[in-house]
């Protein structure tokens, strides 16, 4: 079916045999072919970590519009927070519409090289508030976390094309990423909602894996496939999403998808309803060439190769409405 959408659990592909992870590859390949998604369990983050990180993202943002706006992004690839409206994520794909409903606070990793212009350029420096202490921590720990986990996934992913398990991840020791934490405010809070607007538009992300710990909410998250069109994933709690990027697909020649999709406006139905989404954007070493996978492991779409980490910058750049 196609709204199936597989769950991979990683303790268990970490135990299985080559025919268990035959059976499991398959499913997630039939799903990345068609959707771009599945949910992820057995990742070993500890819960009590999560909620500490969306507490502290939650908290920051309730910090006044003056202080935040010490901590304010300066340019397109930037760490630190972005004010209500400042993106406007489906411009990238050419249809440009009205701003999204959130804020964000962005942090990426410390790597750093001989070459202070190409530091400043992908591994910006982060931002963190005097006035909540505990946000650097947490978001170290939880960081860390995060990127164990990508790597573990790209390398499942690398294991189901039939690759060297190693294949994504040796060209991804000084990658680029980005940690969000989203707070999609309450209708009541913004007051309104323009037509066609939403708290995410329409988009795809713009690198090799995206990692989604979500709140399920009525105007949640909802993905796109050709038989389905808009449908809400199912929600388990303590698993990630993961969702595959354009790099990913590129990477596949096609293969696989990129995921399409969206969180919807705040709803007259929950006017109270806040969420707070905690969204890890994996990317990968920005001067990696990624080329296309020949067929039959690529898809035989034929797409060109690209810089890494000039195409991500020239997509973020695409994304922004506001300075």
């Amino acid at each position: 079916m196609s709204r199936d959408i597989p769950v991979l659990d990683l303790t268990a592909w970490q135990a299985a045999d080559a025919a268990g992870r035959a059976g499991t590859g398959a499913a997630l390949d039939a799903a990345l072919r068609e959707t771009g998604a599945f949910l992820l369990r057995g990742h070993g983050i500890p819960p009590e970590l999560t909620d500490r990180m969306r507490t502290q993202g939650r908290a920051f943002f309730a910090l006044p519009a003056t202080v935040k706006q010490q901590y304010a992004v300066s340019r397109p690839y930037d760490n630190g927070w972005r004010g209500l409206g400042a993106l406007d994520v489906g411009a990238v794909d050419g249809a440009a519409g009205t701003p999204d409903l959130h804020e964000a606070y962005h942090v990426g990793p410390s790597h750093r090289t001989d070459d202070p212009a190409y530091d400043a350029r992908y591994y910006p420096r982060n931002k963190w508030p005097e006035e909540q202490s505990g946000l650097r921590g947490t978001a170290l720990e939880y960081t860390g976390h995060m990127t164990r986990v990508a790597h573990s996934v790209l390398g499942v992913l690398a294991s189901v094309l039939g690759l060297p398990e190693d294949y994504f991840t040796s060209r991804s020791q000084r990658a680029t990423w980005t940690q969000n934490v989203n707070w999609y405010p309450s209708l009541r809070t913004v007051g309104g909602v323009a037509e066609g607007q939403m708290r995410v538009g329409p988009h795809t992300d713009f690198g090799t894996l995206s990692l989604l710990d979500r709140q399920q909410g009525v105007g949640g998250l909802e993905v796109w496939n050709e038989a389905d069109g808009w449908f809400r994933p199912p929600f388990e709690p303590d698993t990630l999403v993961v969702n595959l990027g354009d790099l990913m697909n590129l990477w596949t020649d096609g293969r696989w998808r990129s995921l399409r999709h969206r969180v919807l406006a705040p709803s007259d139905a929950a006017p109270d309803e806040e969420l707070v989404s905690l969204v890890y954007f994996f990317e990968t070493d920005p001067d990696t060439e990624v080329v296309p996978l020949s067929a039959p492991t690529g898809g035989g779409e034929g797409m060109s190769p690209v810089i890494a980490g000039e195409s991500i910058l020239e997509k973020v750049g695409a994304s922004l409405t506001l300075g």
